[in-house]
């Protein structure tokens, strides 16, 4: 038998939608009874070209996990000490991956709304999570 859920998974980028997502999530946890949990996932960006080997410069991994780990941990700060995950690679993958290994019984996250062209290059995280995900998802839009 499966553990049952008890984490609301938010997935931050420190944007006012996410900070919105936070603040339902922080509710919403304190109405059911279930513990919220910070998600910041960042990528590095790679750049290749014919005869380039994509390469990073010495210690830029390092600076960015850094970076990114302070200002998840900062958040944290400000919004009561609530826990946090920080991971590297593909945002959605990863929200994905981390919901289940939390057995997280739902996912709050912002959106930016996009629409048109900047949606159809730029894509949609959340528009990924919510096709793929096995528990419910909450989006968060701030309008613009």
């Amino acid at each position: 038998m499966k553990e049952s859920a008890n984490v609301i998974l938010v997935p931050v980028d420190f944007e006012a939608a996410s900070m919105k997502a936070v603040e339902l999530a922080k509710d919403l946890g304190q109405r059911l009874g279930q513990k919220v949990v910070l998600l910041h996932v960042y990528q590095l960006p790679v750049y290749t070209y014919p005869g380039l080997e994509p390469a990073l410069m010495p210690g830029f991994h390092a600076e960015v996990s850094a970076a990114a780990s302070r200002a998840v941990q900062q958040l944290s700060a400000k919004t009561g000490g609530l826990d946090t995950a920080l991971r590297e690679g593909d945002p959605a993958t990863e929200i994905l991956a981390a919901a289940e290994e939390q057995r997280a019984a739902m996912i709050v996250m912002g959106t930016h709304g996009r629409r048109g062209l900047s949606h159809l290059f730029l894509g949609s995280v959340a528009q990924q999570v919510i096709r793929k995900s096995s528990v419910p998802v909450l989006t968060v839009r701030v309008p613009s």
